[in-house]
């Protein structure tokens, strides 16, 4: 197993990051979503490495094979790994690919780091711009929404993670694309993140504004969302990211829901590829 130490520390010990490392080529580094790990990116990992890229993913903090630690989840940590991850790997020319939770940390990234090391990015049914209902963001979530989340999974969390699981791949209406196996098993997935981390995570993507941090992008920036997405709706997320970000290549993939690399993944590779090709 391949680990990262990275620069942040925990009772004086270096958090360690788990991460898988393929292919050679321009490096591709892949986030993903809240509460998953590296592993829900099964169906993108081979593509990638097959079309000559290097593919990287690794395990947030918190969740997979990584450290547990049990503090320190907002973005400015997250962004801080990623860059450990780039700077200790010598990566450069990268393109840096985050779904939902990480599209978080590809803003904030780009916001906190510069675009030095980076020739893309990309933003996958992505929670920027801003996912709370403020005065000055009228479109937004309301608190209690996130509220909820934090109050079920205190209670039952394999249950509440098996009916977000359910929403997160529309499977009353998309069932099939997806069985119930696959379902299961992205559950089993989710059901390996760190308690804790589960909880701290949702203040993170529910709260945390990166408005600031989208005008900062000076790359060329590839923007996928489905307009059936029930846990991150594109009206308050990828539309308007879109909207914000200069250099977008923006595409809607019609009733795909928030998973939509598992639901609809030859549509999602193939947009993947030919932006990381162009």
């Amino acid at each position: 197993m391949s680990f990262i130490e990275t620069t942040s520390k925990e009772k004086e010990r270096n958090i360690k990051l788990y991460y898988e490392d393929y292919g050679e080529g321009k490096p591709v580094i892949l986030i993903h979503g809240w509460p998953l790990s590296h592993r829900m990116w099964e169906y993108q990992i081979n593509t990638i490495v097959e079309a000559g890229y290097r593919c990287i993913a690794y395990d947030r903090r918190g969740f997979g094979d990584s450290d547990k630690p049990w503090t320190n989840y907002d973005y400015d940590s997250l962004a801080k790994d990623l860059n450990d991850i780039i700077t200790k790997l010598g990566l450069s020319e990268t393109t840096i690919v985050g779904f939902s939770m990480g599209g978080g940390e590809v803003a904030r990234y780009i916001g906190k780091y510069g675009t030095a090391n980076l020739s893309k990015a990309a933003l996958i049914s992505a929670v920027p711009p801003f996912m709370l209902r403020t005065d000055d963001n009228p479109d937004g979530l309301e608190k209690d929404v996130f509220e909820g989340f934090k109050e079920e999974i205190k209670k039952d969390r394999p249950g509440f993670l098996k009916g977000f699981g359910k929403k997160f791949v529309n499977f009353e209406k998309v069932g099939d694309r997806i069985s119930e196996e696959m379902a299961d098993y992205y559950w089993s997935i989710a059901c390996r993140g760190s308690s804790n981390a589960t909880l701290e995570c949702i203040d993170s993507f529910g709260l945390t504004d990166f408005r600031e941090d989208l005008t900062k992008f000076d790359i060329p920036t590839l923007v996928v969302h489905g307009d059936a997405d029930q846990i991150v709706p594109i009206e308050i997320s990828g539309k308007k990211s879109a909207d914000m970000i200069t250099d977008c290549e923006y595409h809607v993939i019609e009733e795909a829901p928030h998973g939509l690399v598992l639901t609809h993944t030859a549509e999602f590779n193939k947009i993947l590829l030919d932006f990381l090709k162009s």
